[in-house]
């Protein structure tokens, strides 16, 4: 059953603070960074802060350089970097999605991987779902879990009458900006209705702040459905569902899917954004998962003295970084999509 409405209240005002606080650490902890040689600080997506966190030991042992993270969400992530109070911002969505932006930035599109819908039916793993019942479960329309909508793509699995609890982020985040893109592509209704964007005026559910939040909120709670990184999904043990794709074939959010889907767009735009969204019907696309996304680390193209640190961390990360990507469920970037970031990081200077 749902959770009490005023301790779902009290539990985001309390989530609120909490980022407001870790802004704070993010912005005292760089700028006592600033005398601190070899230490590159950044703040932003909690969707890579896996990943993230997995080169620091290999970053201080490759490089000598201390790499610091804090997963203060996508939103946070730009405004540290738009106040430069970050050596880096990472962020799911590109920056021309939010206002206001880093218009002095250079974007690199440095990892790769998938958002997965999760949900809490006990043991139930693996059910199927599309694009247009997801939708109509997020927009509320859709509120029992065996619903016609839902049991007619499940045939022989057993799908209990409970009703369904929405969880969605609560504050400014790329995984929103994936997720609704997704929804968009693939619901009129939901296009009209809701949109795309880092953060929408959800028609149904509760807000939990942050990936660790939204799986937890989906964890804690039988009969909840959300959406975070695949690893958030994987580490609960929650359920996950295979996508519905544009060539008719449901497919799970794991390296074959997300390689598939990556080769839709491998040339960035000129401000480096890529989109991979929902690919077309076709046989190269056949195994595609329709929710996938590059994430990118946001710079100022004038950083100061740390420049040359900042460089080699980054330069470092879409080379030797993406080798522990997979274990994580984040997989290689595309060459063509590496010899850009390279170009990039060249635009970086003191």
């Amino acid at each position: 059953m749902p959770r009490n409405g005023k301790l779902v209240r009290v539990s985001l005002v309390a989530a609120a603070a909490a980022g407001v606080a870790v802004v704070a650490v993010v912005i005292a902890g760089t700028a006592s960074a600033k005398t601190t040689a070899g230490s590159v600080n950044g703040a932003g997506s909690t969707f890579v802060a896996p990943l993230v966190a997995k080169w620091e030991a290999p970053v201080s042992s490759a490089l000598g350089i201390s790499l610091n993270y804090n997963p203060v969400g996508s939103g946070g992530g730009v405004s540290a970097i738009t106040n430069k109070q970050a050596d880096f911002g990472a962020s799911d969505a590109p920056l021309s999605q939010f206002d206001p932006t880093c218009s002095s930035c250079v974007q690199i599109p440095w990892a790769l991987a998938a958002t997965g819908v999760i949900y809490n039916l006990g043991s139930l793993q693996h059910l199927n779902m599309t694009g247009q019942v997801l939708a109509k479960i997020f927009q509320g329309k859709i509120t029992n879990w065996n619903s016609p909508a839902i049991t007619k793509l499940n045939k022989g699995k057993s799908i209990p009458s409970k009703q369904i609890t929405v969880v969605h982020r609560s504050d400014s985040s790329g995984t929103t900006y994936n997720f609704t893109d997704y929804l968009s592509h693939v619901s009129s209704g939901w296009k009209s209705s809701v949109g795309t964007g880092t953060s929408v005026s959800w028609p149904t559910g509760e807000g939990e702040a942050k990936s660790a939040g939204v799986a937890g909120g989906v964890r804690t709670t039988p009969g909840a459905i959300g959406y975070v990184d695949v690893y958030y999904a994987v580490h609960n043990h929650l359920g996950l569902f295979k996508m519905k794709n544009r060539s008719g074939n449901f497919v799970q959010p794991r390296a074959k899917g997300i390689l598939a889907a990556a080769s839709l767009d491998t040339h960035p735009a000129k401000d480096g954004s890529l989109s991979i969204v929902n690919p077309p019907k076709s046989k190269k696309f056949r195994n595609a998962y329709p929710i996938c996304t590059y994430t990118y680390v946001d710079v100022q193209r004038s950083s100061g003295g740390n420049a040359t640190n900042i460089k080699k961390v980054l330069s470092w990360a879409i080379t030797m970084g993406q080798s522990f990507g997979p274990a994580l469920i984040f997989e290689p970037l595309p060459k063509a999509v590496v010899a850009f970031d390279k170009k990039q990081i060249k635009k970086i200077h003191s």
